[in-house]
């Protein structure tokens, strides 16, 4: 079989395809060589700068909405995720900061319990529950400014007010759910 022949001669053999990446290659690297020579290779030239100012301003204006959305959601994830941790609704999570937020948390609704507690005792047990209720209301009082004034101690001593607080709060719990009828859980 015989080889085609063009006007120059015999015709190269090889695929088209790998002719044109060798080329490229070559063209690639005279680019590469002679920004070289000229000093430019990875600094910032007047050049290239512009280069990337135009595309900023056809790119910058497109993303934004979608970067203003994604990190608007992102917080509201965040602060919902927050606000299920310390078992409060979304809307009063300002109101539980600091180091303390849970335990500040857990007091609010111990005092949310207790004032279900007042409400709900009957005629005969009111005058005890409204005994309890004061005590009781008088002491949280006590651990929200106890869990207050630790937020400026030192770690060491802030984290064992924090646990002596939350032993606190644990008893008072107990002591809740066994007036409102719910078995003490065994520890």
């Amino acid at each position: 079989m015989r080889k085609r022949t063009t006007r120059r001669g015999v015709r190269k053999t090889g695929t088209s395809g790998s002719r044109k990446a060798v080329k490229a290659a070559k063209k690639a690297d005279k680019k590469a060589a002679k920004a070289i020579r000229k000093g430019e290779h990875g600094r910032i030239t007047p050049g290239n700068a512009k280069k990337i100012i135009g595309v900023a301003k056809v790119v910058v204006p497109v993303i934004t909405p979608f970067a203003i959305h994604a990190v608007s959601v992102a917080r509201e994830r965040y602060e919902r995720m927050r606000a299920h941790r310390l078992g409060v609704p979304v809307d009063q999570l300002g109101s539980f900061t600091g180091r303390g937020a849970a335990l500040h948390a857990r007091i609010a609704g111990d005092g949310e319990a207790l004032r279900e507690l007042r409400e709900q005792s009957a005629s005969g047990e009111a005058a005890v529950a409204e005994q309890y209720a004061e005590r009781t209301a008088a002491r949280l009082a006590q651990l929200t400014s106890a869990v207050r004034a630790a937020e400026r101690m030192p770690a060491q001593r802030r984290k064992s007010a924090h646990r002596a607080v939350d032993a606190e709060l644990g008893q008072i719990e107990d002591d809740l759910l066994g007036r409102f009828g719910v078995a003490r859980p065994r520890r």
